[in-house]
């Protein structure tokens, strides 16, 4: 995720510049998709550091609201990616599509392997 910030918010800056030069409309919708997703990955950092700290104080339903909030900035982040798709498909269509291509993979990929974890129960056998 810390990669994901930097790179719109590197993207923001040097896209934004050249988009004051040279005007073109998609790279501005890309640009607003990334913009709205900015927030988000800011929330996601707050959340990941309040929950580090008071984790063993927390009740478990407000846990549990703490981590659906922190899904749902992930997912939103994540949608910064079509954004950065649609500079690079601006550049050149196959360069987009392969981007986003392998951006939907690698999201399905990550958020299969970081799926919450639960703990194992031992049975009356194991405790032998």
């Amino acid at each position: 995720m810390a990669a994901l910030l930097g790179t719109n918010t590197a993207l923001m800056l040097f896209q934004g510049i050249e988009q004051s030069k040279d005007y073109v409309m998609i790279r501005e919708v890309a640009l607003a998709i990334i913009a709205a997703a900015l927030p988000f990955q800011a929330i996601y950092f707050l959340i990941y550091t309040f929950v580090l700290e008071h984790e063993q104080r927390l009740p478990a339903e407000r846990l549990r609201k703490l981590e659906l909030a922190s899904a749902l900035c992930q997912v939103v982040s994540y949608g910064s990616l079509v954004g950065v798709a649609m500079m690079w498909y601006n550049l050149s269509s196959w360069v987009g599509i392969s981007f986003m291509a392998s951006s939907i993979l690698a999201i399905f990929l990550i958020r299969n392997v970081m799926a919450p974890v639960e703990a194992p129960v031992r049975s009356t056998s194991d405790a032998v």
